[in-house]
């Protein structure tokens, strides 16, 4: 057996926010011949002709919902989504027949042009930028709600790259308001307010003061033989004052990165101006990190925030919104989508240590 084998981590971590959410760590699989995402072919050009985002090609998409600055040459610009997931164009009524119910798919869905540049990466804009991005989102997403109190949830999201689901190669994001809180979310606020009802503390916030002041040693019973260490900041990317970047303990995607705030908040909309310009230094150099380590990956990333509607506000105290990146690194198996288990081949300590290895400017 090699070396690297005879280490391999093999152990089912539990998702201590949503428990019925498991991942399996098996390092042993890396070994393995497997297909992996190739890194997203990168068009650096500044300006494309036949781009509708291009400035200039404005004529070629909807009108603007929203501009900065409002005049003048663009930094950012918000149109409805041609193909929208979910619109406000017609109303259905709500059907139930035998077992089987629908409810109308009312809501919003548009696209933020990132920036005027074509091919610039995230990590490549400035954080004054990035922080200008984050306010966007936060004002689209409260007027979002404040425009129709049927919008039970407001999901901001980024992909990049053809694996991550993205159609067009110009910089973009996409926020989508919908009448219903989506599953992924409903199990986070249910289940933080769980732990909040045990405990009286927020789990992202005890989360985040266990990556700060956390030390352990385990030991194996028999030999006395240490089987691991876990070492204050182990699970730390990157921090800045209002912001820390964390990687999971069950990381379900093998680069899986974590953002959140320093200050319990369970609405996004609610970030300040100072939160914003943090938020988006803290968000540049961890996307830096990544795109050094992993050389343009392929990528999710989206914004879970506090859903509105009855008995949202009794969840305040227990819920915590926070950023999840997601490199799509690997093809899901059979396993994965059989089991609903995801399945890890780094350890998430080894993917720590390589990002914190980066240095950045």
């Amino acid at each position: 057996m090699g070396n690297d084998a005879a280490k391999a981590i093999r152990e089912i971590r539990i998702n201590p926010v949503v428990p019925g959410e498991s991942v399996l760590i098996a390092t042993a699989r890396s070994l393995r011949p497997k297909k992996e995402e190739p890194p997203a072919p990168h068009d650096a050009r500044s300006h494309v002709e036949t781009c509708p985002f291009c400035r200039g090609n404005e004529d070629r998409t909807p009108p603007p919902i929203a501009q900065v600055p409002e005049s003048g040459e663009w930094r950012l610009r918000i149109v409805e989504n041609l193909y929208p997931v979910l619109g406000d164009d017609q109303q259905n009524p709500n059907l139930a027949f035998g077992l089987q119910q629908t409810i109308d798919g009312y809501g919003r869905h548009e696209v933020v042009i990132d920036h005027g540049s074509h091919g610039i990466r995230i990590h490549e804009m400035g954080g004054e930028h990035l922080g200008l991005l984050f306010s966007t989102y936060r004002d689209r997403m409260g007027e979002l709600y404040r425009a129709n109190p049927s919008v039970r949830a407001v999901l901001v999201f980024k992909n990049f790259g053809l694996a991550a689901g993205a159609s067009i190669s110009h910089t973009h994001s996409q926020i989508v308001a919908m009448p219903v809180v989506p599953y992924n979310i409903e199990s986070e606020v249910q289940n933080s307010a769980a732990h909040y009802e045990k405990t009286g503390q927020c789990i992202y916030c005890s989360l985040i003061n266990e990556a700060l002041t956390f030390e352990a040693t385990f030991y194996d019973r028999e030999s006395g033989v240490v089987r691991r260490k876990i070492s204050v900041g182990q699970y730390i990317i990157e921090r800045g004052r209002r912001f820390i970047a964390i990687k999971p303990f069950a990381s379900r995607f093998e680069w899986e990165v974590q953002i959140l705030p320093f200050d319990h908040e369970a609405d996004f909309s609610n970030l300040s101006a100072d939160d914003a310009a943090d938020l988006g230094r803290v968000f540049r150099r961890t996307m830096a990190r990544l795109n050094s380590v992993l050389g343009g990956a392929q990528y999710n990333f989206f914004i879970h925030s506090l859903p509105h509607g009855p008995g949202a506000n009794a969840h305040r105290p227990s819920y915590h919104w926070h950023i999840e990146i997601c490199p799509r690194t690997s093809v899901p198996t059979g396993f994965e989508l059989g089991s609903g288990l995801f399945m890890n081949t780094i350890s998430p300590e080894d993917a720590a240590a390589r990002l914190r290895s980066v240095e950045l400017g």
